[in-house]
Parts: C-alpha cells; structure tokens; sequence
C-alpha cells in the first residue's frame, strides 16, 4: 500500500517530528546533539529555510520550520537524516536506520498566530512534560532565544511572537507568561509487552561486554570540522541554556 502524499502548501510553516529507530535513546550523547546542530545549520545554509523552533530530546527531535517552497520540506529533512545517520552510525560504530521510518509532520498558514505560538509551547515544553526538567530552559531547545532575546545562530523568532507586543522585551515577557501557564501532559511510559523483562535482562549482558579500542577513539579520528561543529553547538547552547556561565565549561578552550 502507498504512503499517503504530504500535504504541503505555500506560506506554510510544519511541526516536523523525528525519532530514533526503535525509539532508542541515541541523542543523549553530548557529541551527537553538537553533531545534529551542525547537521542542522548546514543543512539551513544549503536549503536557506528558518526555522523557528527546535527541542532535541533523547530520542527524537522537534522542529517548526518554514521552507522557501512547499515541496522543499522533503528535501530539507531528506537530506538532514541521511547526513545525521551517516555521521551518527560511524560515530556510534552501528549500522542501519538511525531514524525511525517517515519523518511525522503537520502544517498550518504562517499567519495563524495562535497555531504558530501554542505549537511553539508545545516544542519548547517537551524537556519539561518529560520530567527532564521543572523550568523551560534547555541546552537544545530554543526557548532560550525567544525568553532572553538571544541570538543562538541557527534559529530565529516566528512573526507571531514578534506581534506580541510593540517592543521586543515586551514580546518576551508575553511569551514567558503564555508558557507559565501552560501544563504539559506528562509523557506516557512505554508498554511493557510479552518478554520484556527477559529482553531487559539480555540488554544488561550486553551493556556489560567491553567497547573495542575503535568505538572509543572514532570520534577523535573521524574526519569532521571539529571546530565548526563545536562553534555551532557553543553558540545555540550558551544562548538558549539556564546557566551560560556552567555551560560554557562543556566547550573547553
């Protein structure tokens, strides 16, 4: 049976959503996040598209982003999973899929503000509902930005937000208040299915087994622009982060 066609129109913006294969947590490694954020603006120079907004959890990414041509969204997140599966699998020293199946995505008018700024919430709330945190604030998210007017390189404010108020600062202060009364609904636990703790058990055995002299020193070795993907990372991180002055310590000198 043939995947349905995407509906994909101008002056759009989509919550596109990606996950891990088998939903496993590949993105908790600090590594691979600078990865993706360089994957991310590399991609973003290539396809020239702005991107709005941008939650990188443990296994899986959020973005609101809004292609220069409808029929460029596939191209876009083609082109970001091939180059992040690519790097991440040698990295990881694996093979196959790195990301789960189709990439999820849904649509709306950029001129929906109210669309525009609950989906926003919804992005930026994620580490939140996941009990990953109490605040907003997240190192790979971009609330950051939008709550203290930052500049994280990569991302930049959506004209809803920019129609909050008559200042900038005042644009803040009603997004911050729009997200403090926001509940998240706590993310639900996985279904444990037959032979789940046998499979758990197996998993612990294999945890166990040491890694070989490759699969530690492959990210030293690899050839990548070290420090391009590292002035990348700095930059979102430092920006949309709770602590710069703690979080600047994660990109030695």
């Amino acid at each position: 049976m043939s995947r349905p066609p995407r509906d994909l129109q101008p002056n759009y913006c989509y919550h596109v959503t990606t996950r891990c294969n088998n939903r496993e947590f590949r993105l908790t490694r600090f590594e691979c996040r600078e990865l993706l954020l360089f994957a991310i603006e590399k991609c973003r120079q290539k396809y020239g598209f702005r991107l709005y907004g941008l939650c990188v959890m443990s296994n899986h990414v959020h973005y609101l982003i809004e292609p220069r041509q409808p029929e460029e969204l596939p191209k876009i997140m083609h082109w970001l999973n091939w180059y992040t599966a690519m790097c991440f699998n040698r990295m990881l020293n694996r093979t196959g899929h790195f990301w789960e199946k189709r990439y999820h995505s849904t649509g709306f008018p950029k001129t929906d503000k109210r669309r525009a700024l609950n989906t926003l919430r919804y992005i930026h709330g994620n580490p939140k509902a996941a009990r990953l945190q109490r605040g907003w604030f997240w190192d790979f998210s971009n609330y950051g930005s939008y709550d203290r007017l930052t500049n994280d390189g990569i991302t930049e404010w959506h004209p809803a937000f920019l129609s909050l108020g008559t200042t900038l600062e005042l644009c803040a202060a009603a997004y911050r208040k729009f997200c403090q009364n926001y509940r998240p609904q706590p993310k639900s636990t996985r279904k444990t299915h037959w032979g789940s703790r046998k499979l758990a058990q197996l998993k612990e055995k294999l945890k166990a087994r040491k890694s070989t002299p490759g699969q530690m020193s492959l990210w030293e070795e690899w050839e990548l622009p070290a420090d391009e993907i590292q002035a990348v990372a700095k930059q979102f991180v430092l920006a949309n982060c709770f602590n710069p002055v703690w979080a600047a310590s994660l990109f030695p000198d």
